[in-house]
This record gives structure tokens, sequence and C-alpha cells, in this order.
């Protein structure tokens, strides 16, 4: 408290109480003058701030006081305290603590499996009376019916960006192609997660067909057929329904492009290749990029380097784009070829692709060249 200025009478600077409207300023006048003074504010402002720092003070004892009483079962000996009635925010003890920790690890539980904001959790749990398995599924149904209203106003817009897959398990090897409208979106993991669902999904309906024991069978899968297949043994319906929710998610519109699939016998291997590779540790042996090639090859014994020779038949079918096999008869051709073992073989073009497999004892069959967007990019130039 600061001390007051003297008048020239000797007296303090006190104005008189007629001037102070406020009640509590009537009454206690030497108090709040002298508060006013330091901090330049109106009477009345001194009163509010007073009555608002011991309101305050007052509450903070109340809960301490509170607090005091839940731990001990009893009044603190010699407290200073005066009995008030119950504050309006107290701690809630017992079994309503409990339910609102059961609640926020339910919570926190469905957010980690989801994906889903909290706001969207929190609404499921509500709606499903707190049982998570209902709240997962109605979470997302309500987030299919958001994709599929998205996918609708999006219908139409180019999706010249995308990855392809490449997944092989045993002697099936599968390739598809996922497209998407931006570079950004396809780095996103969501989309790639996309890619490996339907990769999956390719890879299971392989696996339903018959084998051919005596030669490979290759087969195509365009975007209508792909959309059907189901969508694997840990999702619920289509892949259609899995496109919908990464739409729904990322703002895009994406199409689930085409997929090829390769399935051989003994006595024969499939080389692979995706140019610009990522490989994350959560999308396990799939591999994604810009262009993909398969490679189906026959050979006669099997040799330690088959792998490397595959790889390198890969290379060469995504950079040199043949058309088609050609023969190991056939002239050496330039540039402009487009049969495969007639051409300059890409890693060394001093030969041809012919004189590179002849001494490695296998022989080429076929293959299966994707390039992301190369559909798009001829429609467009039409």
């Amino acid at each position: 408290m600061c001390r007051l200025k003297k008048s020239s009478r000797g007296e303090d600077c006190v104005p008189p109480a007629s001037r102070w409207h406020h009640p509590r300023l009537v009454r206690s006048a030497g108090e709040f003058w002298p508060f006013r003074r330091v901090v330049g504010l109106l009477p009345h402002q001194c009163a509010r701030r007073r009555e608002f720092t011991a309101a305050r003070e007052m509450s903070l004892l109340r809960s301490l006081r509170v607090f005091l009483v839940a731990r001990t079962g009893s009044h603190p000996a010699g407290s200073l305290l005066r009995q008030s009635p119950q504050p309006r925010h107290t701690f809630h003890a017992g079994p309503r603590l409990s339910a609102s920790a059961s609640s926020k690890e339910l919570l926190m539980k469905l957010r980690r499996k989801t994906g889903y904001s909290f706001v969207n959790c929190k609404k499921a749990l509500e709606t499903c009376g707190g049982d998570l398995k209902q709240a997962e599924i109605w979470l997302h149904k309500e987030a299919q019916k958001e994709g599929w209203s998205k996918a609708a106003k999006l219908q139409g817009r180019k999706t010249k960006e995308g990855l392809i897959g490449l997944l092989q398990e045993g002697n099936t090897t599968v390739l598809v192609e996922v497209n998407c409208e931006t570079d950004f979106v396809s780095r996103n993991l969501k989309f790639q997660q996309l890619v490996q669902q339907v990769a999956l999904g390719t890879m299971m309906h392989c696996q339903t067909l018959k084998d051919q024991p005596s030669t490979y069978s290759k087969g195509f899968l365009n975007s209508s057929e792909l959309s059907g297949l189901p969508a694997g043994p840990d999702r619920e319906g289509s892949l259609k329904d899995q496109l919908a929710l990464a739409i729904g998610k990322l703002g895009e519109n994406m199409i689930l492009k085409r997929a090829a699939w390769v399935k051989v016998p003994s006595g024969f291997y499939v080389g692979s290749y995706v140019h610009g590779a990522m490989q994350s540790p959560s999308l396990h042996n799939l591999a994604l990029g810009k262009y993909g090639a398969l490679v189906i090859c026959e050979t006669s014994e099997q040799k330690t380097n088959l792998e490397d020779v595959g790889r390198r038949l890969g290379q060469h079918v995504v950079g040199m784009a043949p058309l088609s096999v050609g023969s190991l008869d056939d002239e050496p051709g330039g540039e402009a070829e487009t049969k495969m073992l007639s051409q300059p073989y890409l890693l060394d073009p001093s030969i041809t692709l012919g004189q590179y497999v002849q001494p490695q004892g296998v022989s080429v069959v076929d293959f299966v060249r994707f390039e992301c967007g190369e559909g798009e990019e001829a429609a467009e130039t039409e």
C-alpha cells in the first residue's frame, strides 16, 4: 500500500465518499483510493479488480479444504479455513473417475486403431454406447459415405500421377497401377497402403485360379474388374470401397487403373524390376515406383544368378519399351527397334539383348510393362 500525498493543509488526498457511487467504495474509500493512485484506474475498476482477486483466493482456499477433507476423511485440526458452502467445481471421486478414465482409454484405442479424428471417434463411441467394435464399424460406414460423396464430386478430374506396385509370392507375381491427381498424394502413406490393398486383392484372385502344369499363365484386369475384387482377409467389402475411403481421407480423385498377373511352374522364372522403387517396412515386400516390368524366362536348370539376370532384363524392358519379344535369329536393330531381343542391350549397347541372354542359359518367353499414367497421356494427345 502506498503512502498518500498530503494536501497543503496537511490532510490525506481522499475524495469525499459522496463522490463515489459504488456502495463498497463508500465503505472503504480509504482502502481503494491509494490503489487507484498507483495503478491509474477509476474507482469502480479498482473495486472490481480487488473483488476478483479476493474471490479467486477464496475459491483456491475452498478447493484446498475439500481436497484435505477427501484425503483425511475429517476436517484438518487447527485449520483457519472457515466453513463454506460446497464449491461449484469439485473433484470427482469414486466410480465417476474410473468411468472417465476408461472412456479416455477407449477413445485413445479407437483413435490409434482407425486413424480418425478424436471428434469422430468420440461421436462413434457415444453413438454405439461405448462398444469399441461397433464404433469402428460405424466409423468405416460414415467414412465410406463421405468417400462416395467426394468421389462423385471429383469424378472426371485428370489422374495422371500415381504408383506402380509389384508383389511377388511364391510362383505368382502381380503388377498393379493406381492413379491420383498429384505426385504429393502418391507419396502419402495412405495412398501407398491403398496400392498395397489392390496388390493383395489381385494376388488373392490369382491364387484361386487353376495352375497350368506345363506352361506359364498370364492375365490382365481392367479398372471395373479390379474394383470388384474382395479387399482382403482383414478388410470388409471390395477394393472399390477401399478406394472410396482413400478418396474421403486424401481429397483427390483416384482410379484403380489396371493389374497384370503371372503364374509359372517349375522350369520358369519371372524377372521383375520397378524403377524409382520405394519400400516401406509397413508395406512388407511390396515395391512401388513409376515404371514396372515382368519378364518371363524359361530355364533348363536352376541357376544362382537368375534374380540378377531377371532384374537386368526388367531394366531393359522399362528403358527400351519393346513391343514384342522377337527371335534370336532376327537381325540386330537400332534405337527404333521394337523387338526385344534385337534391341541394343540397355546396359551395353555394343551387343543386342539376345546376345546378352544366350550365354546366361535362359530364353525370354514373354514380358509385361507398365508405365504410370501412360493411358491418360495417350488420351490427352488424341
